[in-house]
């Protein structure tokens, strides 16, 4: 069922931009989509229905949550996320994810914190690499034409 639903929902998201047209490069989704590796990610903007804000103006910085982050959640978290009942939950847990502008990597700054869309903050430690709360960054600065995606192994969780 779960893959049912990522697949239906990847596919409705792709169809929506293919015919949305490019301006000037893609933007967050539409990068995401084309990575391949943010498929969880991708179906759950689009049942929570943050496609059209994502593809938005922006700009907007996007800590990006890969597959494997969404498989290590415990068992049924996502299928249970992605019931409509959940939306809010999701909206949450999706926007904590995501900063006002574009802001770099060599934007951050050890000790930072950065207010996130959903209202709450997430912090920035450079100790041991560059980890948001407690997830690493493991590639920096991809560029989209409304903003910036740093992929991150684990989902953040606001408090």
């Amino acid at each position: 069922m779960r893959k049912t639903l990522i697949a239906l929902a990847a596919t409705t998201i792709l169809a929506g931009q293919a015919f949305a047209g490019g301006h000037g490069g893609k933007n967050i989704v539409e990068t995401a989509i084309e990575a391949g590796s943010f498929t969880t990610l991708v179906a759950a903007v689009a049942a929570a229905d943050l496609v059209e804000t994502l593809s938005g103006e922006g700009p907007f910085t996007v800590f990006a949550p890969t597959d494997e982050a969404f498989a290590a959640l415990p068992a049924g978290t996502v299928e249970s996320l992605l019931l409509p009942e959940n939306r809010d939950q999701l909206i949450a847990i999706l926007t904590y994810h995501v900063v006002s502008g574009a802001v770099m990597s060599t934007d951050l700054t050890d000790g930072m914190m950065a207010a996130t869309v959903q209202g709450g903050e997430i912090t920035i430690d450079l100790d041991n690499g560059v980890m948001i709360n407690d997830a690493n960054v493991v590639s920096a600065d991809i560029a989209a034409s409304n903003g910036v995606i740093h992929v991150i192994d684990k989902v953040l969780l606001p408090k």
